[in-house]
């Protein structure tokens, strides 16, 4: 079985973690962790000054969210190993949209299932641009889990 594992750090995504290595996995199963973040737009180059300053801002934000992603998958790792020591787990941290990243990656990654928490981080992202969760289910060529947690209010 071919998983991907689509966690952004948030309480949502660690119940989703936390399930999935609950699940008795076939002994050839796959997982691959995915972490995605979104990136500032870089704001016109008028301003040669700006611009320059802003280009230091915008690659510390890229290399802050890479080390970052990494933790995040580092933590994911350990927990699933700690359950199934056996699974072939791959990982990448990526910048992008995250509902188009999760996507291209189950397509590429020709996932069986995705598993995602029910919320990521933050209200006004998904005001924005919508549930990922819910795009993931309605677009998806494979199935999704989206995983609620049962003690949240």
């Amino acid at each position: 079985m071919k998983i991907v594992l689509a966690i952004d750090g948030s309480d949502f995504s660690k119940v989703a973690i936390k399930e999935l290595a609950k699940f008795p996995l076939p002994k050839d199963s796959e997982v691959c962790i995915i972490n995605v973040y979104e990136h500032p737009a870089l704001s016109t180059p008028e301003l040669i000054s700006t611009t320059v300053t802003l280009d230091v801002y915008y690659q510390e934000f890229i290399s802050n969210a890479q080390k970052l992603g990494e933790k995040i998958i580092s933590e994911a790792v350990k927990v699933l190993k700690e359950k199934n020591g056996s699974l072939t787990i791959t990982s990448s941290v990526v910048s992008g949209l995250p509902k188009k990243e999760i996507l291209e990656k189950a397509e590429s990654f020709d996932a069986d299932l995705i598993v995602v928490g029910s919320q990521g981080q933050g209200a006004f992202s998904r005001l924005l641009l919508g549930s990922v969760s819910q795009y993931l289910a309605t677009h998806a060529k494979c199935s999704v889990m989206i995983v609620k947690d049962k003690d949240a209010k």
